[in-house]
């Protein structure tokens, strides 16, 4: 006698059948609309079950449908216990997936998987069960409606998008027959191939790794329909019939591994009839052709569709005809299954966003001794592509914006998708007070990467500042490092790289016009005729513009009609009123030019005689480039923006971009300068390229944006590894106290830099001097010289250890350090308070130099560091000025001038009195005189004048003569600098 089933599932009709509408072509509705899903146990469609089925309405989702049990004898069915229902089969795996997504939520409340189907055509079937099961189990679904005559690249081209976002967790295709291409299949992320169709899944099922791969949920569906009703299928004779690719290979394949005879066919096989007829088990993949009888397939035979219109139009199921029961559609129960399949995706997404090891190939280094110039290092090694790099980091192709070949933009909507991921550990490379030619941070930073990623394999990532056309042309030549450790192309690094820097110069520089501009126009204009031209009539109307509404609002006006102003108020509107002498926000240039230190505006006839006295800085003092390093999306540094105080009204009252109306020009010449731009080392690891400010100007450390994308991308065991410009004394302590405020981050360790070259300055050696070669005592070994630089190394130990941070001191090893020499050092390093120090040799030999120093930061992040500010940011101006004096340099006190003390009596008035500091200062002593070496104590600190970044968000007292302009020195780098007109390459570039 036959083996019966439980019926199987159709498509589901209520009483009154529910209406998807139909979506336009082309669209993606997105979320798509929740329709209310019968609840369990309130099916209304009427049971139609075989002999012995019986059942009614209201006992399930698919009401009571058994069909005939087995007869005493039937080895069909294991006996014992009883079978499970379909219904109860959905429903159980429903709710395990609702439970395993409850228990992802509570770590990740954020995190809700999403589906997202596609559909080309008007059956609208799978759609309404997707929809309804999804938002059982707590899931999204997204529905993307394609006309039914979509070619196969449109449907892709929905597709690819699909796999990049990082929203979407499963996608299934729900197409016609005629569009299931290899092509569009293989189309399909494996990893978010919920059906089980792509090659990849597909081998790795029939490799015997369904562990590791989707499986098609149809295909499981048909095995646990048997296996719940405790059906035997070992020893069985099953037919696929009509089954295509995929679904054919799944089934044939879980049927095969149960132990049955299996055999697939077409509806056209000439042998169609007998298959039918010798077939135990027939699997329907497509809907049956009418001239096919159901009398073809033996009484008894276990039928199971997989396609819901098998019956030429019919939607009953278990219907009789000619004796034989056939079972419709296993849909519903494939739907749960996929369900269960994005969940398991999602879970798998999450693990991988708590920490995934990057699968990065590293890029082999051949070093050569003596080691060439960095130019020739540079170009010795092809740089991967930059989309190849961001692909192995976890960058999505829709999150970078590619310049060439090695460098390439990202976009910030980075941050909102990684915001659930672990930040990894964040290190700081400082230096000792250093010499003119710099005693290697940037080297430094990229040898420690290239060790903790190329040789440790461990996620890492360098920030580095974009260096200034000043002293790449001027003294010190380029920033990229040095020898087999540095950033490549170091030609691209060193020039324009992405345009950030001329973008700051045209911002700064528009602000400027625009302050000269507004002050000639006050002076030569009535008030309504300022009025008039401000807000002017456009088509017979007068509208205040978006900005000019907020000056109102500053102003205390509520109104927005331009013909409601009160004479006094148009004029309080109109006129900014700047007090010329009170001007801070001068002109910038990136290039050194001392003669523009001090110069005169306005000479021309043209201005009418309203000329005054001005100046230039460099344009990486601009306050606009120390808002973008401080900013941590587009809104804040548009708020930034707005901020920046410009000059002072006559009355003592601030004025700011946004008074000049200009706020919106200059968030657009920057809305490109805000993302990060990503290149890589020397062996093929990831460096953010970000932000420019000069630490013995502005705080001098790459972006908060770069830090933050890149602790999320290396994840919870990853390494971000960014640098403060100079010494500790200047480039760290801002570090800790500026940007660390906020950014709101926590730093692991410092990574101090030490060379024996500077230590012997710092012991009484003679002056170092750029451009000319080294004194003897540079170049041989003098152990005293070492001894008694070491002051300073012990001093800014211990300025790291006002901040209760860590500190592990690299030494970076020149051909000419004695094997004492670095001894010495390391040993006095270690009894000054240093958690280790280490010599590095990445300069000679890339990464594999600095694999011990790598090893010794990854210990002391895992100790722990207990992080505090240096001063309380509520304490007075000059209260903050003199505990970074004398904490911090060493100083017995600071003397104010009166410019300085009156500027700091201003800001206070205007409330700016709560700001951390940003003091201007020589790098090359922790005093305020460049010559005095070692530890200096004792002196007073002179602060000659006090100036406000309120965008940026600090102060910052000028120290001593500190110029904002550098010079170019008698034999400036540029006389070595060349282009090859043949081969366009750059020569002579550091």
């Amino acid at each position: 006698m036959s083996t019966r089933l439980p019926g199987v599932f159709r498509q589901l009709r209520w009483a009154q059948p529910p209406t998807v509408p139909r979506a336009p072509r082309g669209c993606r509705p997105g979320i798509a609309a929740r329709r209310p899903f019968p609840p369990w146990g309130s099916c209304q469609v009427p049971c139609r079950a075989g002999s012995g089925g019986g059942g009614s309405a209201g006992e399930g989702l698919v009401g009571k449908r058994w069909l005939r049990e087995p007869q005493s004898g039937s080895s069909g069915r294991a006996g014992g216990k009883a079978p499970l229902r379909p219904d109860a089969m959905v429903r159980e795996i429903i709710q395990n997936s609702k439970e395993v997504l409850s228990l992802l939520q509570k770590g990740n409340p954020t995190f809700k998987p999403v589906l997202a189907v596609v559909q080309a055509g008007d059956d609208n079937w799978m759609q309404e069960i997707n929809q309804n099961l999804a938002e059982e189990a707590g899931l999204n679904i997204t529905h993307v409606c394609l006309p039914p005559d979509s070619s196969e690249d449109e449907i892709i081209d929905e597709i690819l998008k699909l796999n990049e976002d990082a929203r979407i967790h499963g996608l299934a295709l729900h197409l016609s027959i005629s569009s299931f291409s290899s092509k569009i299949l293989n189309a399909l992320k494996p990893d978010k191939d919920v059906d089980g169709v792509t090659d990849v899944n597909l081998g790795k099922l029939v490799r015997g790794d369904a562990h590791e791969c989707f499986v098609s949920p149809t295909a499981r569906a048909v095995i646990e329909l048997l296996e719940k009703s405790d059906f035997i299928i070992d020893g069985k004779k099953v037919l696929v019939v009509g089954a295509h690719g995929p679904l054919e290979a799944a089934l044939q394949c879980l049927f095969q591994r149960k132990g049955a005879m299996t055999m697939t066919c077409t509806w056209k096989t000439p042998q169609l009839q007998s298959k039918l007829n010798e077939a135990e088990i027939v699997v329907i993949g497509s809907p049956k052709p009418d001239e096919i009888p159901l009398s073809w397939i033996q009484p008894g035979a276990t039928v199971l569709n997989c396609s819901h219109s098998f019956l030429s139009g019919k939607q009953e199921y278990g219907v009789q005809i000619d004796g034989l029961t056939v079972e419709d559609d296993v849909g519903l129960l494939a739907a749960a299954l996929r369900i269960q399949n994005v969940i398991n995706s999602g879970r798998r997404w999450l693990r991988e966003q708590q920490y995934r090891r990057w699968k990065l190939r590293s890029l082999k280094l051949q070093p050569l001794s003596p080691v060439p110039s960095d130019i020739e290092i540079s170009r010795g090694q092809t740089p991967k592509a930059v989309d190849v790099l961001a692909k192995e980091i976890g960058l999505l192709a829709d999150e970078i914006e590619v310049y060439g070949q090695s460098k390439a933009k990202v976009r910030l909507s980075l941050l909102e998708r990684l915001k659930d991921q672990a930040d990894g550990k964040y290190i700081l490379v400082a230096g000792i007070t250093p010499t003119p030619l710099g005693e290697g941070k940037s080297t430094v930073t990229v040898g420690l990467v290239q060790a903790l990623t190329a040789h440790l394999h461990i996620n890492s990532f360098a920030c580095l500042r974009q260096p200034s056309q000043g002293p790449t042309f001027g003294v010190k030549g380029g920033a990229a490092g040095g020898g087999y450790a540095q950033v490549i192309p170091m030609e691209e690094f060193n020039l324009h790289l992405t345009g950030d820097i001329h973008a700051i110069t045209a911002a700064n520089n528009l602000l400027a016009a625009a302050i000269d501009a507004r002050i000639l126009h006050e002076s030569t204009q009535t008030d309504k005729a300022l009025f008039n031209r401000l807000v002017p009539l456009v088509n017979g109307v007068r509208e205040f513009s978006g900005i000019q509404l907020n000056r109102l609002k500053k102003l205390g006006i509520n109104k927005t009609d331009p013909s409601t102003l009160t004479k006094e108020e148009m004029t309080r509107f109109a006129r900014l009123d700047i007090d010329p002498s009170t001007i801070t926000w001068q002109r910038v240039l990136d290039t050194n030019d001392r003669f523009l230190r001090k110069i005169t505006i306005g000479q021309a006839k043209t201005e009418k005689g309203f000329f005054r006295q001005a100046q230039f800085d460099i344009a990486v003092a601009s306050e606009i480039m120390a808002v973008l390093a401080l900013t941590d999306s587009l809104q804040d540094m548009k708020n930034r923006l707005g901020r920046m105080v410009v000059a002072s009204d006559k009355e003592g009252q601030t004025v700011t971009a946004d008074d000049l109306g200009v706020t919106g020009a200059l968030t657009v010449l920057m809305k490109d300068a805000i993302k990060p731009t990503l290149m890589q080392t020397l062996e093929g690891t990831p460096v953010f390229v970000h932000a420019g400010p000069f630490a013995n100007i502005a705080h001098g450390n790459s972006s908060v944006l770069a830090d933050k994308i890149a602790l999320k991308l290396v994840g919870g065991e990853g390494f971000v590894v960014t640098e403060a410009g100079f010494g500790a004394d200047i480039g760290m302590e801002k570090f800790f106290n500026i940007k660390c405020r906020a950014s709101g981050l926590v730093p692991n360790v410092v990574v101090l830099v030490a060379t024996v070259r500077a230590l012997k300055m710092h012991g009484g050696g003679p002056s170092v001097t750029a451009g000319v070669p080294l004194k003897k005592e540079y170049t041989e070994e003098n152990l005293q010289l070492v001894a008694d630089g070491c002051c300073n190394l012990k001093k800014q130990i211990q300025i790291a250890q006002l901040f209760g941070v860590p500190v592990v001191v690299a030494l970076n090893v020149f051909k000419s350090d004695t094997h004492a020499e670095i001894d010495l050092v390391c040993e006095l390093a270690k009894r000054a308070g240093a958690f280790d120090a280490v010599p590095c040799h990445h300069w000679s030999i890339g990464g594999r130099g600095s694999v011990d120093l790598a090893r010794a930061v990854r210990e002391a992040a895992n100790r722990g560091s207990h992080f505090r500010f240096l001063y309380d940011i509520q304490l007075p101006i000059v209260e903050k000025i003199r505990t970074i004096a004398q904490k911090v340099y060493g100083a017995q006190d600071i003397e104010l001038s009166p410019e300085a003390q009156s500027k700091i009596d201003r800001y206070t008035q205007q409330g700016f009195g709560n700001l951390p500091i940003c003091m201007a200062k020589t790098h090359l002593s922790l005093s305020h005189e460049p010559e005095k070496k070692g530890v200096p104590t004792g002196f007073i600190l002179p602060i000659n004048d006090v100036r406000a970044s309120i965008g940026a968000g600090f102060i910052y007292p000028l120290v001593g003569t500190m110029s904002t302009m550098p010079g170019l020195p008698t034999r400036p780098c540029f006389y070595d600098i060349d282009l090859d007109t043949e081969t366009e390459q750059v020569k002579g570039l550091f």
